[in-house]
């Protein structure tokens, strides 16, 4: 009995004190964890509210993010704190260490930034897991000192983190996972990763590091079952040690530079899940080996160089995706692919193929994406491919594929992207194919027959419509007019009769409309100004009658405007001249009158042969104007009359001063920025349409030479003050801009006149033009042409001080916001003058710690081609936005070619085709790139990139491979990434490559 109650009170007591420990530890952990909140983290979104000591809720255990558990002592301890996307920002917490439990730090997708140190860290040692991608780190990796022995994951994806990898690194004997993806490191791959035999995951993804070879100690990581090095400057052949990871689930080696075939010994990854090798060099046949990976359901060895028939065993692997497009594959498909019950994405594009297609394909299988285009089909499309109702994208352009479109796809209501052409596919389109929802339909160049049916307007997302180069016919159904996303109408070269519809104007987002080689006749639709987004407009050889629409000069983005070979009458508007045209033709028309002035020049010349009533000073053979005889009569007789009347007063004041020459009235300020030796009565009478030589949105551009010699640029703007919004924006940003700046490299504006019934700016004229003028122009420059390595070279340099003198020196610091290459002007000694400040912003800069604030856009500012890529996610820029287009024009002074030259191919652009040119770009002699040619005959090399007209000598090799270095770093994806225009003049003058 005594001894029972003794042991009752034993426990008592026991429990008592447990429970005071208990709290004290709680206590303890808790009080870490406010401290820390309150002195190293910023929860905007207040989801860290929870974290207060109150009254008897005093253990953190049930806090937000906080996971506690029973220790070896039996005591509940916070073991793991995961703050995953809550928001919140700051620097690395390094008090959360204090809490000696703590095993788990997990602080993913948030906005922590700074550096980690590795003193500090030093607390951390017992960590088993470290979580912190996403966030904002950079400076140097964190260096872990060799007490971290229970370090398990690691993983540090998507910071900025620079520098090697510290050797530290390979010496976490514990280590499981390593994921350092998306970093900006250096070096190359080390090798002492490969000694981390505990690894089951390593990730070394998307990260600049110099050209290596994969390092043979990964074979030792025998217990890895994912790596993935996509995009990590591999170079030369997969070493056989990586074949000997019989464990390996994900192998992902894509996007480098590797070379040589493929093994049989890959035959040994028998429990491969997925294998990603796109984008590579790799070359020879596929090995059989591969069809004995019976686990295998992801298999991607695309954009590679291999030949060779595909072997029956793989075509009959258990696939869901299958990836062998833009290879030198050969022969045909086998039919037991069709059989695979899981296959859902199947692209074999840009091959060689021949044969038939299987007919059973999509029977068997949710097939969702199926892209055959650019082999070497014959036969018919198969009916089935929609059989499980998921097919999502039909491509099949570019073979020989006859027949008609099966009608069972009419019923694929899954279908959201066709594209068929350039096949000899024949017959009528099924009625149910036309309303399908699709965002593109192309169905060119094909023999094709039938009618537009009105139920196409049930395709209400369809954004791309092109159906060109068959024999369809009828009439352009109004219906069309219902479908307001299209962006893409091509109906050109077939047989479409009748009126264009007039309803046009309700299709807001038009860029592109070809129905040129038709049957139309009509008029053209006044309406069609309300397309203000279209770009380009191709009428040409219809039956068109009527007038040119003077409403088309309205279209702010209209470059490309091809009306020829009509019927068109009247005169030639000269609203016209408000447009920025690459390409103008008004030619074989029936077209009348005076061409206005702003078109008098030997450019437009072919633009209106075939109109033999049009006439013009200085075109040959373009007819003189000249008046009519009768005209010359009235003129006379009413000049007598109006002598008679008012005693001849009017004909002395029109015979002294004319029209056209007096100053306008009201009253006009004036303001000069500069020391002029003229006034603005020198510049009133020389704003004639002889004098015109360029126009755009804002207005119009006279050529002024004064009686002293001196030659001037004016800009006259649209309309008066408060007429036209745009005109008003860019005059003050002009003068608020330039009437402050003074740079040799940023064009000088001397005077602005603001008047009632116009206004005008005056420059220094520049006799070379604009670059994109000397660069791209089709017709013989003024300038040397072509234009020489080294004057580009010193464009580059001058164009760049220019705009970090706007970002770093101006106050307040400019952003220009439509840096490109027609505006950078060229003097007479070809010294570059960055121009037309017409949406500039000033960029306010916080107090605190200067950082640039951003400026929000009340439109898209910029132009096609050097858009960086975050106008697409943010309303706001700052000077990063022009640091992207100033790598573009880089890229253009390289290359010699536009931003979007078509020979870069669909979805291509010039920044595009300079990185994947860079990337296998190796560090050879210039003499040795000129003759490294890969399988298929391209350069891969420099070669290949510069422009073509030019004479290059082994030095200015070495300029280009800089310049191009810096193009890549200004045209990241990632602002964070670009340099500073001040950077950038550094980078450019130095005299070795870029690092």
């Amino acid at each position: 009995m005594i001894m029972t109650i003794t042991t009752s009170l034993f426990l008592f007591l026991s429990l008592l004190v447990l429970s005071c420990f208990l709290q004290v530890s709680s206590n303890g952990d808790a009080e870490i964890l406010t401290r820390v909140k309150k002195t190293r983290l910023f929860d905007p979104e207040g989801k860290l509210q929870d974290w207060v000591i109150t009254g008897d809720k005093r253990s953190p255990c049930n806090w937000t993010g906080i996971t506690c558990d029973v220790t070896n002592g039996g005591f509940v301890s916070v073991t793991a704190i995961d703050l995953t996307g809550y928001g919140i920002s700051g620097e690395f917490p390094y008090g959360f260490c204090r809490i000696r439990t703590l095993v788990n730090i997990t602080l993913s997708q948030n906005y922590l930034n700074g550096t980690i140190d590795s003193v500090p860290l030093s607390l951390c040692s017992r960590i088993q897991v470290l979580i912190l991608n996403v966030n904002n780190f950079s400076g140097k990796l964190p260096e872990f000192s060799p007490e971290f022995r229970s370090l398990r994951v690691l993983e540090l994806e998507s910071n900025s983190f620079s520098g090697e990898i510290p050797e530290s690194y390979g010496r976490f004997t514990a280590l499981q996972v390593l994921n350092l993806n998306g970093n900006s490191l250096s070096g190359i791959v080390p090798a002492f990763l490969g000694y981390l035999t505990e690894l089951t995951r390593l990730e070394l993804a998307y990260i600049g590091f110099e050209p290596g070879p994969i390092p043979v100690t990964f074979g030792n990581l025998t217990k890895l079952s994912y790596l993935r090095l996509t995009h990590s400057g591999l170079v030369g052949e997969i070493p056989d040690s990586i074949w000997n990871l019989v464990l390996l689930e994900n192998l992902d080696l894509a996007m480098n530079c590797l070379t040589g075939e493929i093994p049989g010994s890959i035959g040994k990854l028998k429990s491969g899940y997925q294998i990603e090798l796109y984008d590579n060099q790799l070359s020879g046949k596929l090995p059989e080996s591969i069809g004995n990976l019976t686990a295998l359901r992801n298999f991607d060895v695309s954009q590679n160089n291999f030949t060779g028939e595909l072997p029956k065993k793989i075509a009959a692997l258990q696939l869901i995706s299958f990836n062998l497009n833009d290879n030198f594959f050969t022969g045909e498909l086998p039919e037991v692919i069709a059989l695979n019950p899981n296959l859902v994405e199947f692209k074999i594009f840009n091959n060689s193929f021949t044969g038939i297609l299987p007919r059973n394909l999509g029977k068997f299988s949710e097939l969702s994406e199926f892209d055959v285009s650019t082999n070497k089909f014959t036969g018919e499309l198969p009916p089935d491919l929609c059989y499980k109702k998921k097919l999502q994208k039909l491509i099949s352009f570019s073979n020989q594929l006859t027949g008609k479109i099966p009608e069972s796809y009419g019923d694929c209501r899954s279908l959201d992207y066709i594209r068929t052409a350039d096949n000899k596919l024949s017959g009528e389109v099924p009625v149910k194919f036309w309303e399908l929802p699709l965002t593109r339909l192309e169905l060119s160049n094909n023999q094709l027959q039938g009618s537009i049916h009105p139920s196409i307007s049930n395709a209400r997302h369809l954004s791309q419509l092109e159906i060109s180069g068959n024999n369809f016919s009828g009439a352009i159904p109004v219906k069309i007019c219902n479908l307001g996303d299209l962006r893409v109408i091509d109906l050109s070269r077939n047989r479409f009769s009748g009126s264009i519809p007039s309803c046009i104007n309700r299709l807001k987002k038009l860029e592109r409309v070809e129905m040129q080689e038709n049957l139309l006749d009509g008029e053209i639709p006044s309406s069609m100004s309300s397309c203000t987004e279209l770009t380009e407009l191709n009428l040409s050889n219809n039956r068109l009658r009527g007038g040119i629409p003077p409403e088309l000069g309205e279209l702010p983005v209209l470059n490309y405007l091809d009306l020829s070979n009509n019927q068109l009458t009247g005169e030639i508007p000269p609203e016209l001249l408000k447009l920025k045209l690459n390409q103008f033709n008004v030619s074989d028309n029936k077209l009348y009158g005076k061409i206005p002035s702003g078109f008098q020049q030997d450019i437009f010349l072919p633009t209106f042969l075939g109109n033999p009533n049009l006439c013009g000073p200085n075109l040959d053979p373009i007819r003189p104007c000249r008046s009519k005889p009768e005209s010359r009569y009235i003129l006379v007789i009413s000049v007598l009359c109006i002598v008679a009347l008012t005693g001849g007063l009017v004909w002395l004041f029109i015979k002294t001063k004319p029209l056209f020459k007096r100053k306008p009235n009201g009253v006009n300020k004036v303001t000069v920025f500069q020391r002029v030796g003229f006034t603005d009565e020198d510049i009133y009478p020389q704003l004639t349409e002889d004098n015109i030589i360029g126009s755009g949105g804002s207005g119009l551009v006279y050529r002024v030479k004064l009686k002293s010699g001196q030659t001037l640029a004016v800009k006259k703007l649209w309309g008066g003050p408060g007429q036209k919004p745009e005109s008003e924006s860019v005059f003050r940003s002009e003068v608020e801009t330039l009437g402050r700046v003074r740079h040799g490299n940023i064009v000088k504006l001397l005077m602005c006149c603001n008047g009632e019934e116009f206004r005008f700016l005056v420059y220094e004229f520049m006799e070379n033009g604009s670059l994109g003028d000397v660069l791209h122009s089709e017709k013989e420059h003024r300038a040397v042409s072509p234009l020489d390595w080294t004057t580009r070279f010193s464009i580059a340099i001058g164009a760049a001080q220019g705009l970090a003198y706007l970002h770093h020196d101006s106050v307040p610091a400019i952003v220009h916001r439509d840096v490109k290459s027609n505006n950078i002007l060229l003097d007479h000694e070809m010294k570059p003058r960055v121009a037309d400040f017409g949406l500039a912003k000033p960029l306010k800069r916080e107090d605190n710690d200067g950082v640039s604030d951003v400026s929000l856009m009340s439109c898209v500012a910029g132009s096609y081609g050097y858009i960086a890529p975050e106008y697409g996610y943010t309303s706001k820029v700052n000077e990063k936005s022009d640091v992207y287009s100033f790598g573009v024009v880089l890229l253009e002074l390289i290359t010699g070619k536009r931003p979007n030259d078509s020979s870069f191919g669909e979805n291509q652009n010039i920044v595009k085709f300079a990185m994947e040119i860079a990337l296998c770009y190796s560090s050879s002699s210039p003499e040795d790139e000129a003759m490294n040619r890969d399988s298929r005959g391209n350069y891969r090399d420099l070669s290949k990139l510069v422009d073509p007209k030019m004479i290059l000598s082994n030095r200015d090799y070495e300029e280009i491979e800089k310049v191009l270095d810096v193009a890549l770093l200004c045209t990241s994806s990632f602002p964070i990434n670009r340099p500073t225009m001040r950077k950038v003049v550094e980078l450019l003058k130095e005299k070795k490559s870029v690092e």
